[in-house]
């Protein structure tokens, strides 16, 4: 039987990778929160996962949430964390208990993503100078950003062959590695095949090189040099500093929810695992009518139109 914390820590995460097939920034996730927990079961002097009981646990996550003022979303990952290396444990027979039962994860707060306008997708659309190999290529990635609420690994890791221009979609790749489909907007298409007739082959240095957006060395873009490129636009457009990849994702549930899509046809697009992940849209959705009616109905803020009536 391997006791060791280290080994078993080992042993899960060849599990993530090989049985369940999560991403790498995943796995590094889990390996740090168990790590974490394995430092502190050491300093209390206990050498198996196996040993800790469920006070021991409730121990550890007070130290997280009161002394290591740790955020409540923190606090509740690495309690997933725990709960998922123990049912793993339990199930090979590793250890005889799961002392992460019955332990209520601490209430998030639960904050609306911030969204951008459809004016300001707009606007920030209109930023790339499409005269450019790198001005087509910009242009292209916010729009699939956008048009099909693609998550930054997701758009930097797409190859030439994901993106099928006959049928109208694109094969993403998400997290744990599943495949989804998603429909891609006719003017994004048509941007597509802009890039790819004269922005790539500007860019791409080796026929083997499949990327579909490249850097000016020719190799796929990493996720970093998006953020910085979307970065540069969202300045010179004037639009909310901590504008990110995924605050065009956020916009494009928003913006096809208030449209009229369908709630489970969102989740497929943006490749949830639950429906309750995508619910949250809803809320942006009531939000912003609200923020529509306080700052244009003549009630909001206790006028009297009686008298022009």
């Amino acid at each position: 039987m391997t006791s060791d914390l280290a080994a078993q820590i080992d042993l899960f995460v060849e599990h993530l990778v090989l049985e369940r097939g999560l991403a790498d920034n995943s796995v590094l996730a889990y390996r740090r929160d168990l790590q974490d927990y394995a430092a502190f079961l050491r300093a209390k002097g206990i050498s198996e996962f196996s040993a800790a009981s469920r006070l021991v646990v409730e121990e550890y996550l007070q130290l997280l949430r009161r002394r290591l003022h740790r955020s409540r979303s923190t606090v509740s990952r690495k309690l997933t964390s725990l709960r998922q290396m123990y049912k793993f444990l339990v199930r090979e027979r590793l250890a005889t208990n799961d002392p992460t039962t019955n332990i209520q994860a601490p209430k998030a707060v639960h904050r609306l993503p911030e969204v951008l306008s459809r004016e300001q997708c707009l606007a920030l659309l209109a930023m790339p100078d499409r005269s450019k190999p790198e001005g087509l290529r910009d242009a292209a990635m916010m729009h699939l950003l956008w048009a099909a609420g693609l998550r930054a690994s997701e758009l930097v890791n797409l190859r030439l062959h994901n993106v099928n221009f006959q049928e109208g979609i694109v094969r993403v790749r998400g997290k744990g590695g599943k495949e989804r489909i998603v429909p891609v907007a006719r003017a994004t298409l048509k941007l597509l095949e802009e890039y790819l007739e004269r922005g790539r082959p500007h860019l791409v240095k080796s026929e083997l090189e499949d990327g579909l957006f490249l850097s000016n060395r020719g190799r796929p873009l990493t996720r970093v040099r998006l953020w910085q490129i979307l970065k540069e636009y969202v300045l010179r457009a004037g639009l909310p500093r901590h504008t990110s990849p995924h605050t065009l994702r956020h916009s494009f549930a928003t913006h096809m929810l208030a449209g009229g899509a369908d709630l489970r046809a969102i989740q497929e697009m943006l490749g949830h695992s639950t429906l309750a992940t995508t619910e949250i849209y809803t809320d942006v959705s009531r939000q912003q009518l609200r923020n529509v009616y306080d700052q244009k109905h003549p009630r909001a803020h206790g006028k009297d139109s009686s008298s022009s009536a």
